[in-house]
């Protein structure tokens, strides 16, 4: 699978990703849109290093509670780290793959938690079949559950020019830059918000699930 790319990279992954110079945009953009509350619980899928932990914690503030997933066990040593590093303590990390995650991946000694929404920042490009990925997160989020997916496509317009090395990014890291992810919950989703960063390569949409 995609993520078995970033094995041996993961020591670098933070500095090399361009994170704090046009990936942390999105991350911000997505995480304010999702109107997060004070005790919510969020599943940050693909969570990959923890880049988005900090955000959804200020979010869910002290009551609420932020598991991150992903299938790399060594994206998840680094993330595990920064938990300890920044002490966190409602930030836990999940080994799974997010094609067949289930409520028994998040439980804790048998208690099945209440997800109150779900996002996903760059991963949803790289893992593949999104689609199913969603289904599957969808799941587990309580009735009128939120979700929030940033990932990246071409430039457009002027930033057009920035194709080629948006491309290589993506490329770098895995990603299939016309994946198109944010595409699901604007098809399943009513209170939809998007919103786009540096040219168009970054979009960022939000949106309340349907009840079935």
């Amino acid at each position: 699978m995609a993520w078995k790319k970033y094995r041996f990279g993961t020591r670098f992954y933070d500095a090399l990703s361009g994170e704090r110079a046009v990936y942390r945009a999105g991350r911000v953009a997505g995480i304010d849109m999702m109107g997060l509350r004070p005790g919510d619980t969020v599943l940050d899928l693909g969570c990959g290093t923890g880049l988005s932990f900090e955000l959804l914690v200020n979010a869910v503030g002290p009551t609420g509670q932020v598991i991150g997933v992903d299938a790399s066990a060594q994206m998840l040593q680094v993330a595990a780290k920064r938990v300890v590093r920044t002490g966190w303590s409602n930030v836990r990390v999940v080994q799974a793959d997010a094609t067949q995650l289930s409520a028994d991946d998040l439980a804790v000694h048998g208690s099945i938690p209440q997800i109150d929404a779900v996002f996903s920042a760059y991963a949803l490009s790289v893992i593949g079949n999104h689609p199913t990925v969603l289904e599957r997160a969808k799941r587990l989020l309580v009735p009128g559950g939120r979700v929030g997916i940033v990932d990246m496509q071409r430039p457009v317009g002027a930033a057009a020019l920035f194709t080629p090395l948006a491309r290589l990014a993506c490329a770098m890291g895995g990603a299939d830059i016309d994946a198109h992810p944010w595409e699901w919950p604007t098809q399943r989703a009513h209170d939809v918000r998007q919103t786009s960063r540096r040219g168009g390569h970054i979009q960022a949409v939000t949106g309340t699930l349907k009840c079935a």
